[in-house]
């Protein structure tokens, strides 16, 4: 059945417990826990709002992808972006391995 992004986010951030699908890193549930996220983790808050949860669709809307639980998971809002500001957007599974290369060679988000 269809659902609301914000309402399939919730669900995948907490399913994931509370980690990027694509990075492992944790995330920021929502806008109102940036501060206390930032503190947490020794963060700025400017540097805190990218690491935000959003609901990344697997297969994208504009490729015919649902609004479904199925299609929706948590990522970053970084990871999210960085993903569709590619020329041609890889599959979600290529662009994990992607990320987690760079993330082992300590290129991808800043150390925590």
């Amino acid at each position: 059945p269809m659902t609301s992004p914000r309402k399939a986010r919730e669900r995948a951030f907490h399913a994931q417990q509370g980690y990027c699908c694509y990075c492992g890193y944790p995330m920021i549930a929502s806008a109102d826990n940036i501060d206390e996220f930032a503190r947490l983790h020794n963060l700025k808050k400017r540097g805190a709002g990218p690491l935000l949860a959003t609901a990344e669709h697997l297969q994208a809307r504009c490729e015919g992808g649902k609004n479904t639980a199925a299609n929706i998971v948590a990522a970053h809002l970084l990871c999210n972006r960085r993903r569709h500001r590619r020329t041609s957007a890889p599959t979600p599974e290529n662009y994990r391995q992607l990320v987690q290369r760079r993330c082992a060679r300590g290129g991808w988000h800043p150390p925590e």
